[in-house]
């Protein structure tokens, strides 16, 4: 069985004060989407696709001078409609590889780690989960899709601007990392809709979509507490390269 992973890395760096991709923005002389990369390298995924956007040619230029143990592609998403949409685009490649598990996450959200990786992947095979998110908790969620817990698993994720009162008091939020059984995800992927505050196709919403079909959904709380850290703006990437430092 396969375990592939889709890296999201479309989005312009233009909060960032840069004019290429945000995923190239480096932390400590890299690229945030090199650290990503390596991290799912050293987790052992084989196959890997990364979904390109703003200045793409200069996604292919970065891949082209990187040393890959991994098999990487990309595809081209020409409109930022939303993390769904983004998926959408790597039809082709979770095709290829509908028989295993797929793996998706940000391209600028450097501090992913191998264990996180490894451990989400044991939890989501050990239940037979279609998706199985992984989270971490915050004491200041603010800004973060929240997770809705039930006795056995997970009900849904509920983005910050959809939020009711009582839900933006849940501590523990979305990484924006996921596991997917690819058939499953493939099941549901082309029935998203733009229904919510930002008009978007959200990723997410899969959740709810498999959950209505019987499936079986659950998250795995990483014990790094950074694996959702991401940067919108100079100060927040000076801050990554602040955390990398110490982290050294």
């Amino acid at each position: 069985m396969e375990n592939n992973v889709i890296i999201l890395a479309g989005g312009q760096g233009k909060r960032m004060k840069s004019d290429g991709p945000k995923v190239l923005c480096e932390v400590q002389g890299r690229a945030m989407l090199d650290w990503v990369i390596t991290a799912c390298e050293d987790a052992g995924c084989q196959q890997i696709c990364v979904v390109k956007g703003h200045k793409a040619e200069m996604i292919d230029g970065f891949l082209a001078g990187r040393k890959s143990r991994a098999e990487i592609v990309t595809v081209l998403q020409s409109e930022r409609l939303g993390t769904g949409h983004a998926v959408q685009m790597a039809k082709e490649f979770l095709e290829a590889h509908r028989e295993g598990n797929t793996l998706i996450l940000c391209g600028d959200a450097p501090f992913i780690d191998p264990p996180t990786i490894k451990g989400a992947l044991e939890l989501h095979t050990k239940e037979g989960n279609s998706v199985t998110v992984v989270t971490s908790e915050k004491d200041d969620p603010t800004g973060y899709g929240r997770i809705i817990r039930t006795a056995d698993g997970i009900s849904g994720i509920v983005e910050q601007k959809d939020c009711t009162p009582e839900q933006t008091l849940i501590k523990e939020i979305n990484s924006g990392c996921y596991w997917f059984n690819t058939a499953d995800l493939l099941s549901v992927l082309f029935e998203l809709t733009p229904n919510n505050a930002q008009g978007e196709y959200y990723l997410t919403d899969c959740l709810g979509l498999l959950i209505g079909k019987g499936r079986r959904a659950n998250a795995y709380i990483s014990e790094n507490p950074n694996v959702s850290l991401g940067a919108n703006d100079p100060a927040g990437l000076a801050y990554l390269n602040q955390l990398a430092e110490q982290m050294k």
